[in-house]
Parts: C-alpha cells; structure tokens; sequence
C-alpha cells in the first residue's frame, strides 16, 4: 500500500495514520483499527510522525519488537477488542533510512466481524473514519452494521404485526402479468395469491400458522403508508433536472400519494423514464451489438442494484437524479463487499436475497453480482467516462454515478504564471496519490472525474508520477489502470 522510500510523499488521509509511538504502543491505535476496520481499511504508521507541512517523516522506534508483542496481547483479549483480523504478515517492522518503524495493514472487516470494538461494548467502542480522523460511531450505524452481521437475508423477516391486507394487490397483478409473460407455463401461474406469494417469500406463516408479509413482498407490494411503518426512513425519489432554471422538471416519489409507492412500481415507473432519449455513440451492424438495447439494459440494471442493495432501515431513502450528462443512483446502506470485488463480478454477499429472486423471476437484473461488471462493459463500450461508485458514511450510502454523454473535449488552456502552475501540478498529483491510497488501483477516467480535470490532463500527471517511480501502470489502452508502486 505504501513505498516507504517514499514515504514523504504520503499524507495522512482516510486510509492512512501516522503516530510517533515514543512513550509506548499509544491507546487511541484501538480507535484507529476499530475505524479502519469498519470503514474502508488503512495502515497504521508508528514511528512516524507528521511534520507542518503534513509530511510524512519516520522516526526510529527504540524497541518496535515490544511493541509488536503488546500489539497482539491486546488485540487478542475480546475483553478489550471485539475480533482480531489480522494475519502475522499485516503486523511488519519496517527499515527506512535506518530508522526502524511499525507497518500495521488493517482490512476492512467481513460484514460478519462489524462492528470491531473496544471496551466490550458495541455502542460506546465502535469507530469510523472520515476525513478528520476517527469518530465514534452512532447507535444508528452500530444497529446498520449489526443488522449486516446477521446471518439471514434482511427482507426475509416475517412482520408479524401485519397482515396480507397491507400489500396493493394491483401491483401484485402487474408483477403476475410481467411474469407470466417471461416465463409463460410456470408452475404458480395458477395459484392464488396468497399462494403464490408465499412461494414467491414475498409472505410466509408465522409460528401460529397464520400467513404475514415478509420484509421484502413488503417493500415490493405494499402500499408506501404501511411501508413506513415498518421502514419509518422509507423514500424512493426520481428526480429529471434537466433545466438549471427549476429545481426539477419531472418527479416520481413513493409519498405522492397518487400512485402505489412500492419498489415494483417505481421500477416499472423509472425504468422508461432513465432511457428516454440517452445519446449513444452506435456502432454499424458490423461491429456487433445493439447499443441502445445493452445501454438501456445497463441503465435498468443500475436502478434495479440499487433498489436490491439498500438498506431500508437505514435513513434518507433513494434518491435518483437525472441530468443532461449524468444519472446519480443513491441509496442507503454501504457495500457488503470491497468495490473492486463489486466491479470484477463473480463475488456477492446480497442484502436483500428475497427481493434479487423477485426481480430475477421478471427479468429484471443480472442476478447477485452481475450487475456491476456489466454496467462497466457496456460503459467502456460506448467510450464513457467510467461509472463511479463512491460509499460515505453519517449515515452510510452507496452512490453511482453513470455519465451518459461523450467526454468533453478540450478547453482552451488558461495561462497562469509559472510557479502557481507547478504548484497546482503538484497539488492534483498529491491529489492521485491520495486517491490511489483509498483505491486499489483506477483507471485514467475515474481519476480525472475525481480530480474534474481533462482525461488529457489526467494522463500527463500520471505519466509523471510514473517517471517519477510512485505510480505503475498495467494494462493497454483502455484497460490501463493506475496504482502506487508497492
């Protein structure tokens, strides 16, 4: 993750946490590594210290083998730290310039492990980390994580206090009719309702034998005043913004109150709103493919992922926006899984396990953990700048941000003097460093929308940081990606 011969280019950031460690193993390290573990991973640095100008400079530790072995004595007793998760090899004494410092690589925990704590107590021990360091996390970030820790898929919960007279049978009928228009013959065609439902786990029977909604035939039938009582954070908004003068031109939200407000219906409703009028760079016959059948297909798996992946319980709603240039998806409830195990596919840890089987049934989306990899195929198709995926947290949210219009081209170049030139050259390169000391590697694209620069421009303080050995390069062409040297 780092080079420590560079490790004066490094600042302290989000992922990475530099302490002197001269008066022994410092107490606010367990607050790191319970941050660390429950947000995005980092490194520990001790025997590093943080000069004026947020350099990184190393200072040689007296003893680090003592402080290596009241590491692992500590991070051992559950009485002072929740869980262990780290290797042998993630705990390194390391030698730079002759001074002899602590390398301590946290991962981001398996959702099973959230939340890592201290103290023996979830909900004064658990931390996070953001921007300005560690803080500690809410009640309502400890219950999201250890409603993620549970074994079994959160829409399957049987609401014992309800009963099927919640659910809007009409949009139960629309979802009969789409289904058996995909799978005509299928054996529940004829099933009455509450049959089907409870084949579909959209309601299942109680310990009484009487039949209630699950969590998931909730969310996808019900009416949006019961699902609020379940789900009191309940939101689905679609907005167009597609004129800067009004604050939209067109909104569907589940409180209107004109309209069932449930997940099947708002996907039916967003679906054909997403796809209108999307400019697409097509191919001839030739070249293989319909390009407006895959875009559109991808556009429909993005609001499907993301009505799939979100946490209900969690606060704020979903929240989709669409622009001239770009359609945001925003839903509450982080990823289960790292990003990069999200963008390569094959991998999956769903939420909502009930609600993906209700959407494949219809047709609608890749199935668990094939949504992403092909939204980026048909992305790099087109010759878009790639999606971007971000996560945040207070509270947690998952975001994707799809650009639907070509790239830019060029601007005229303003001309600024020399020295205020190069120091922002040198600032958007620490810029990248640090962008890819939170990511495991990226491509051009991805680093020049963080930046909001030209990919052009991207690409020139890449190949800099290249020559100047921080930064390796993999791949060709398009399939180039960038991380820091190892």
């Amino acid at each position: 993750m780092i080079d420590f011969s560079r490790i004066d280019q490094y600042r302290e950031n989000n992922r990475i946490e530099a302490k002197k460690a001269l008066g022994g193993l410092p107490h606010s390290i367990w607050e790191t590594y319970s941050a660390f573990a429950n947000t995005l991973g980092g490194i520990i640095l001790l025997g590093v210290e943080e000069h004026k100008d947020r350099s990184l400079h190393t200072i040689d530790l007296p003893d680090p083998e003592r402080l290596v072995r009241e590491f692992w004595d500590i991070l051992n007793d559950p009485q002072r730290v929740s869980v262990n998760i780290l290797s042998n090899k993630q705990v390194q004494i390391e030698n730079v310039d002759g001074n002899r410092i602590i390398a301590i690589t946290v991962p981001r925990a398996q959702r099973c492990d959230r939340p890592v704590y201290i103290g023996g107590n979830p909900f004064s021990g658990s931390y996070r980390r953001n921007g300005e360091g560690d803080y500690k996390c809410t009640h309502e970030e400890v219950q999201s994580m250890l409603r993620d820790a549970g074994v079994q898929s959160q829409d399957m919960k049987i609401l014992q206090d309800m009963g099927l007279d919640v659910l809007d049978y009409e949009s139960v009928h629309r979802y009969r009719i789409r289904m058996k228009h995909q799978r005509p013959g299928h054996v529940w065609e004829e099933l009455e309702d509450s049959l089907f439902l409870y084949q579909l786990r959209a309601a299942d029977r109680s310990v009484d034998g009487v039949m209630h909604p699950t969590a998931a035939g909730l969310l996808m039938f019900g009416a949006a005043n019961e699902i609020v009582k379940e789900f009191p954070g309940y939101c689905l908004d679609y907005q167009e913004q597609m004129d800067e003068n009004v604050p939209f031109t067109e909104r569907i939200v589940s409180s209107s109150g004109d309209w069932s407000g449930n997940l099947f219906d708002f996907y039916s409703r967003v679906s054909e709103r997403i796809t209108e009028k999307v400019p697409i760079s097509f191919r001839s016959p030739q070249d293989g493919g319909n390009d407006a059948a895959e875009v559109h297909k991808a556009l429909r798996e993005a609001l499907a992922n993301s009505l799939i992946n979100a946490d209900y319980y969690g606060r704020q709603g979903l929240v989709i926006i669409r622009r001239k240039d770009r359609i945001t998806f925003s839903n509450p409830g982080a990823f289960r899984i790292g990003i990069e195990e999200a963008k390569s596919g094959g991998i999956s840890d769903p939420r909502n396990a009930a609600l993906i089987r209700m959407f494949n049934l219809v047709n609608i989306s890749e199935g668990a953990g094939g949504g992403i990899p092909h939204i980026y195929s048909v992305w790099k198709e087109q010759g878009w700048e790639l999606p971007v995926i971000e996560e945040s947290f207070e509270p947690e949210r998952t975001t994707l941000v799809l650009k639907v219009a070509p790239m830019e081209q060029e601007k005229t170049a303003i001309r600024i003097g020399g020295n205020e030139k190069s120091a922002i050259k040198s600032m958007r390169k620490q810029l990248i460093i640090e962008y890819l000391t939170v990511h495991a590697s990226a491509g051009a694209a991805e680093i020049a929308a963080y930046m909001d620069v030209k990919l052009s421009r991207a690409r020139e303080y890449l190949s800099e940081l290249i020559t100047e050995d921080i930064v390796v390069a993999e791949g060709s062409n398009q399939n180039r990606i960038y991380r820091l040297k190892a």
